[in-house]
């Protein structure tokens, strides 16, 4: 049963673009569908989680952690009487931003586009959805709901204003409300992404052999999953239970969002989804005793694996391929495809080039840019890649 303090579709405020609603599937239906079929959403198979895409085909990208993400999500929605489409969409919508190589190849184009304003994956999102997506006859993007645009926005609590610019530069057409928090159902994808990638990570990183089981057995929460797991599968084969015990684990982060959602949202009575925008706080969250724990694991990750000598290694290596193509491109603008240099030859200025190329460069996936950078500058990046992966 839909709760009170659900966003309702049929009581959604619009799409920036009118146009006549699918017969057979609700407003927010349809904006998780224009996503999945999006060119950026299709990209994110090739693009870096953790470790660089080609490092091999067990490990998350960007693509499998949306799903697993958007999976998350739905089931939380569902327990607390959400809309699951858009919890979904928004779930599936929150990684389109992200440049090829992870947060280090963030970081690398926040640098190099520090003098034209920055770069920002969630706001690229923004920027990807409602304007670099071209497909549609009569607008650019995909014309989603304000519900959802609101949703990919500030799902992860309000935006500081200035926000970056082209929250800015979309928002002053269509206003987001970015100074108050998301919908009930934004703030459930935003706790799905943590729980996701908390558990995902300790699962790729034993894969990679960065750490070990009874190591993960130490830490705070897996212990009493490893511990169940013994007691009633004594014996039990070696992958079989660090996988029932990272389930075990899934699971209890699920069932904590779950359970001090039901009890916070009982205490307020919210009567409709604004008096979640207006609440002044995150209503969906982990409970303090599990956050501090997680803390815990997070810093285990941070040292063990984010920052391990292979993995840094490799991001530091692929990461050189963004330095050296986006100065490249911002001198040879004729080198962007065809599709691209309309937009060039109406930059008024080199600000509005820069953003171009940063556009270009962040929809790249990791092998793309990788044969791009061999290609154009002659670079032996896929073999120096190739052999940094032997040495994984």
């Amino acid at each position: 049963m839909r709760a009170r303090y659900a966003c309702r579709p049929d009581r959604t405020r619009g799409r920036l673009h009118v146009e006549a609603e699918s017969t057979f599937r609700t407003p927010f239906q349809r904006d998780r569908d224009r996503i999945i079929h999006s060119s950026a959403f299709r990209r994110l198979k090739h693009k870096t989680q953790v470790f660089v895409e080609h490092e091999g085909d067990y490990f998350r990208t960007r693509l499998t952690h949306s799903i697993e993400v958007a999976q998350v999500a739905r089931t939380v929605a569902g327990a607390l009487g959400l809309d699951t489409e858009l919890t979904e969409a928004v779930a599936l919508a929150h990684d389109l931003g992200h440049p090829p190589f992870g947060h280090t190849g963030e970081e690398a184009l926040d640098e190099l586009m520090r003098p034209h304003g920055g770069f920002d994956h969630n706001a690229q999102a923004i920027r990807i959805v409602t304007s670099l997506e071209r497909h549609y006859a009569l607008w650019d993007g995909l014309n989603l709901t304000w519900e959802t645009l609101e949703g990919i926005a500030k799902h992860n609590g309000p935006v500081a204003r200035p926000a970056h610019w082209a929250l800015e530069e979309y928002n002053a057409v269509h206003d987001l409300a970015l100074e108050t928090h998301a919908s009930a159902e934004a703030q459930v994808a935003a706790l799905a992404d943590d729980i996701a990638y908390s558990h995902h990570d300790l699962h790729d990183g034993l894969r990679a052999e960065l750490f070990g089981t009874d190591e993960l057995a130490e830490l705070p929460v897996l212990h009493d999953c490893f511990a169940e797991v013994d007691r009633l599968h004594p014996g039990l084969n070696y992958y079989r239970r660090r996988h029932e015990a990272l389930r075990r684990f899934f699971g209890v982060l699920v069932e904590d969002v779950i359970g001090l959602a039901r009890r916070t949202l009982a205490e307020m009575d919210p009567p409709d989804a604004d008096a979640i925008r207006d609440a002044g706080r995150m209503v969906i969250r982990f409970s303090p005793a599990l956050w501090s724990d997680l803390s815990r694991i997070r810093a285990f990750l941070f040292h063990r694996m984010y920052r391990a000598p292979s993995v840094v290694e490799m991001r530091r290596t692929v990461t050189g391929v963004i330095r050296d193509l986006f100065p490249l491109f911002l001198a040879n603008p004729e080198e962007l495809p065809r599709q691209w240099r309309k937009d060039v030859a109406e930059a008024a200025d080199e600000t509005a080039l820069a953003r171009i190329v940063a556009d270009y460069i962040a929809g790249m996936t990791d092998r793309f840019a990788i044969e791009t950078h061999a290609r154009l500058l002659g670079s032996d990046m896929v073999d120096r890649t190739r052999a940094l992966r032997g040495h994984t």
